[in-house]
């Protein structure tokens, strides 16, 4: 029969595999946000930010139970960054990524149920229905583009990347002066 101890790695383990595993897909995100915008693939760059804030957000609740745990969270990333993403790949690699993803974290599940973590086991959850969100809109994108080929790019070409995110700096909301055009 494991120890406590023994139960409680186990679980630290998995945890930590998941926030790697999130660590990777902010960074991939985000480069991938970058490259879109840059691309003028505004609508598309603006909710790979989203979803890689998202993932910040996984990345933080995994590194919280962790430290409830007495454990150190990591801050490797599971997989190096694929850069240079051409659009057309770019969805179908996130959309494998979600996939794989949900698979791990559904394993991890299970391994925080064995052990009888069913604080883990809610988070993994949680955070399972957030990824098949994320795996819905990638695999969305990639058969537009695979269905509709330039058409529906070219629909997206030039739309704004902006998340909502108030970009003034505090003198130029509180300052007394008018902002200036484009500030």
């Amino acid at each position: 029969m494991a120890t406590k101890e023994d139960r409680r790695a186990k679980v630290i383990e998995v945890l930590n595999k998941a926030r790697s595993m999130e660590l990777m897909a902010i960074h991939q995100y985000m480069n991938q946000h970058y490259n879109l915008d840059n691309m003028d693939y505004g609508d598309l760059a603006a909710k790979v930010k989203l979803i890689a804030i998202d993932e910040m957000r996984h990345a933080e609740m995994f590194a919280d139970r962790i430290e409830e745990l007495n454990a150190q969270p990591t801050t490797e990333l599971a997989a190096p960054v694929q850069k240079g993403q051409k659009v057309e790949a770019a969805f179908s690699f996130d959309a494998d990524l979600e996939d794989n993803t949900i698979a791990s974290y559904n394993e991890f599940h299970l391994v925080c149920r064995e052990n009888g973590d069913s604080i883990s086991m809610k988070l993994f959850e949680t955070i399972i229905d957030e990824e098949q969100i994320h795996f819905n809109y990638f695999d969305n994108v990639k058969d537009h583009i695979e269905e509709l080929d330039g058409a529906y790019l070219a629909k997206i070409a030039g739309t704004p990347s902006a998340t909502g995110l108030n970009t003034l700096g505090f003198a130029a909301r509180f300052g007394g002066g008018t902002p200036q055009a484009g500030a």
